[in-house]
């Protein structure tokens, strides 16, 4: 498969201007959540792990999702009036170097903070029996919808990066035939057309798909032994790409034909996101190596979503050097503020 790789020249462009050295495109990528920011973005982030507790979530249809919450109630402030949801990338979890950074970053800001896991995701593979799968959006639908039930004089905001981004934009979606109400959206280089991601896995940087196979079968040996009497999930263990290991998968859990049909039902281009109406951004850069741009060009586009393509900035990278917030929490929390 060939896929282009030109940027659609209408597509507004933010100012991410990394320190000399830090432009490379897999360099940006790897610090999202690891490298030299680590020890200091985790240390920061003490202030809101101590602020957080964990809630399960009845997300109906006996579906139950862990998550972090914390308020600034909990450490004696004054209640705050902004609720944000974060959402990790496929693999990572509520505790993600970009999620805790970013958290502690809005929290700094007066936003409670939500950190929610996906199934099968952080320590959270025994509480659902069904494994998880990229399209299983009816549950985190019902999250949200939980936590304005729970909270309803917030303001709820949505932000998520990679997979959790694509996440988000298909509840911005759902979000009116739902009855959610929300103030902002935020896609961080979200999943677009899955299949095209595959392909960039399998083609690309041989340390992405070493990266994700290994994380992948961690999260699958963990939902064996949480469930021993339903899944014997050797033979999944023993194939060699993400390619083949989502094909069984699928062929065995996932409720689709094919492992293409599959890959269409989390897909956001052509029409999948014509029905946003609350206010929606996406945030990618034209040289991330996972997700492929062009893509960009297939969005609906509705009048609530708007879409930057930054020229640098790799997969959920966007880091500029020193040890503040990074660019790209900078931007989130401004399109989140705005009136």
């Amino acid at each position: 498969m060939t896929i282009a790789q030109t940027v659609p020249p209408a597509l507004p462009r933010a100012d991410f201007r990394p320190a000399p050295g830090l432009g490379n495109a897999h360099l940006q990528s790897f610090l999202a959540s690891t490298g030299p920011r680590r020890a200091f973005a985790l240390r920061r982030a003490r202030a809101l792990e101590a602020a957080a507790r964990e809630e399960i979530l009845d997300c109906g249809e006996g579906v139950r999702l862990l998550s972090h919450h914390a308020t600034h109630e909990r450490i004696g402030r004054e209640p705050a009036q902004r609720l944000v949801v974060l959402l990790h990338g496929w693999e990572g979890s509520a505790n993600s170097l970009y999620v805790l950074s970013l958290g502690q970053y809005l929290f700094d800001r007066g936003f409670d903070v939500v950190r929610l896991n996906l199934r099968d995701h952080g320590d959270s593979h025994h509480l659902n029996p069904g494994i998880f799968h990229s399209c299983r959006i009816a549950e985190v639908v019902g999250a949200v919808q939980r936590l304005q039930a729970l909270y309803p004089a917030q303001s709820m905001h949505l932000v998520g990066f990679s997979l959790g981004g694509n996440f988000c934009l298909r509840v911005a979606a759902r979000a009116e035939a739902a009855g959610i109400r929300l103030a902002r959206v935020v896609a961080v280089c979200p999943v677009l057309d899955p299949e095209h991601t595959m392909a960039r896995l399998e083609a690309g940087w041989v340390l992405y798909r070493r990266y994700f196979l290994w994380k992948w079968r961690r999260s699958l040996r963990k939902k064996q032994a949480a469930w021993p009497e339903i899944y014997d999930l050797t033979e999944a263990l023993e194939l060699g790409t993400l390619t083949e290991m989502t094909a069984h998968l699928v062929s065995l859990f996932g409720d689709y034909p094919t492992v293409t049909d599959y890959l269409h039902g989390y897909a956001v281009v052509d029409g999948a996101l014509s029905s946003i109406v609350h206010p929606t951004r996406i945030i990618s850069a034209a040289d991330d190596p996972i997700i492929p741009a062009a893509d960009l060009a297939r969005l609906a586009q509705p009048k609530a979503l708007e879409v930057t393509c930054t020229p640098l900035g790799g997969h959920c990278g966007y880091y500029e050097g020193g040890r503040g917030g990074t660019w790209i929490e900078r931007e989130v929390h401004a399109t989140l503020m705005r009136a």
